[in-house]
């Protein structure tokens, strides 16, 4: 009887002991210094991508089918034109979108009457051959494209540059952490928490499209075209960043 209120008086020890470890353990992690820091990367792309849509919107008074068989040759001819200026090889591609075509209506003397048939459709060029894109508006727009809904860039590789970003900034925010931890008499013990992000911002001149060359320059069709310059478009530049905020423990 005596030998077993001994083990249990030992056993009480222990086990007090151990939860008073315990307890400091965790009373010290709870303390347990930390230093935060932000950090950046950023670096200008030039775009290698392009993205460029036209809309072709036809009427006709009295017929849905003629404004249909209108457009359906105006979107044909451009997606041809197209076709021979872009480079399948390299990824380019066309596609037409957005198909449309509903009568119009007006109201005259509080009766709502048919005022005509519109027929719309959007041909989208992807393409790396930037270098075209001032012909490819010239040559659309001269085809019957009534307007540049969009013009986009992008840069293909834009996945390893955002990791190459990141691992910039990352390390920046690790050597800043070794610096101000070595100052203050500490070290660097493991991250707390980090946030990792990465973003574009694209910077560029879009184009406007000149409806009518002829009435811009006050002259004759053919003396517009020789008169009128190519439209140039200028793709500027990406720019990508990268932000790392990280909080560091120390000890």
């Amino acid at each position: 009887m005596k030998k077993f209120i001994a083990m249990i008086a030992v056993l009480s020890v222990l086990t007090g002991s151990m939860l008073a470890t315990q307890a400091v353990t965790q009373t010290v992690e709870k303390e347990k210094g930390t230093i935060s820091i932000s950090t950046s990367s950023e670096a200008e792309v030039a775009p290698d991508t392009a993205e460029l849509s036209f809309s072709v919107k036809t009427t006709d008074s009295k017929s849905m089918q003629k404004a249909s068989l209108m457009n359906k040759d105006i979107s044909e001819k451009i997606y041809n034109i197209l076709k021979e200026m872009i480079n399948t090889s390299n990824g380019d591609y066309i596609k037409t979108s957005n198909y449309n075509a509903s009568p119009i209506y007006i109201y005259k003397d509080k009766k709502q009457i048919l005022d005509k048939y519109e027929v719309s459709n959007r041909v989208t060029v992807r393409t790396k051959s930037i270098d075209k894109l001032g012909s490819m508006i010239d040559k659309a727009t001269e085809a019957g494209a009534t307007n540049i809904d969009s013009l986009n860039f992008s840069i293909s590789n834009y996945e390893s540059q955002c990791n190459s970003l990141i691992e910039t900034a990352t390390k920046k925010a690790n050597t800043r952490a070794s610096i101000a931890a070595k100052h203050t008499g500490s070290v660097l013990d493991g991250i707390k928490s980090m946030n990792i992000s990465c973003s574009e911002n694209k910077t560029y001149n879009a184009p406007r499209l000149m409806m009518a060359k002829a009435m811009a320059f006050g002259a004759s069709n053919d003396t517009a075209d020789e008169a009128m310059p190519s439209t140039s478009i200028s793709a500027g530049v990406i720019k990508v960043y990268s932000n790392v905020n990280v909080t560091f423990y120390v000890k």
